[in-house]
């Protein structure tokens, strides 16, 4: 099985740690995020993994060459440019393809208690893709009808709607928050250019604009445990859940 890792964001918010570190090396437990999510996709028995990077590359670099990790592990380059998610991906897609599955693609800084093999087997065989999702509170959700089909987004705050259902109410869809977690069909790479999603761009615009032509459905994890380590004092509360997690 394949994965991919979200490594080459440039951590802004976890400054000053991230003047002098790339995010995916910043320890949480000891160990850094990559070590976490690495480990977390072995476990689940990935034995390819991609990790893009962009930001501190050769330290990202260093640190894969210098480990065992039990599984094979080859960096997508974005030094030159920084492509976001959906860019990414596509700049990958010659390391990710071909695959007898399911592609797996994992946010770097993000810490939860999901059980990666529920996600695969959970996984819709017709599913574009398959977007883990949990009843988290934030700000921005995503919307599904009640068979767990993506209708559209939200900003809870400024009451902002994204879909391609001009007349959705969001009252009347389910809302959950996106995980950072994601399953690709392999069959997804002919469609970004298809539907004019080239160079840099965020994944979550082409699933919002391709939702009503192709089944791409939420996965519900109603009892997730996360922690999206995006700013400098998420850093605690990763520590303690991943100290729980780690308990034996």
């Amino acid at each position: 099985m394949k994965a991919m890792i979200f490594a080459a964001g440039l951590g802004t918010r976890l400054r000053p740690l991230t003047d002098s570190l790339p995010k995916a090396l910043v320890p949480v437990c000891g160990q850094p995020l990559l070590w976490h999510i690495i480990g977390k996709l072995r476990d689940a028995g990935y034995r390819d993994v991609v990790v893009n990077v962009h930001h501190f590359p050769e330290k990202i670099r260093e640190y894969l060459l210098s480990r065992d990790f039990g599984v094979r592990i080859r960096i997508s380059d974005e030094s030159d440019r920084l492509l976001e998610t959906g860019g990414g991906i596509v700049h990958a897609k010659d390391l990710l393809l071909p695959a007898d599955g399911p592609i797996l693609v994992h946010n770097v800084d993000i810490i939860s208690s999901l059980d990666l093999g529920w996600v695969q087997k959970r996984t819709r065989p017709d599913a574009l893709a398959t977007l883990v999702v949990s009843p988290r509170q934030t700000r921005r959700k995503l919307l599904f009808d009640e068979q767990m089909r993506l209708m559209g987004w939200m900003d809870g705050q400024t009451g902002e709607v994204r879909s391609p259902y001009p007349c959705l109410k969001p009252e009347a869809c389910r809302q959950y928050a996106f995980s950072g977690i994601h399953n690709l069909s392999p069959r997804i790479f002919p469609h970004f250019g298809e539907w004019g999603f080239t160079g840099r761009f965020p994944i979550m615009d082409f699933y919002l604009k391709s939702c009503a032509a192709e089944p791409i459905y939420g996965l519900a994890a109603e009892n997730l445990s996360l922690v999206d380590v995006g700013k400098f004092e998420s850093l605690a509360e990763a520590q303690m859940l991943c100290e729980n997690i780690l308990k034996p």
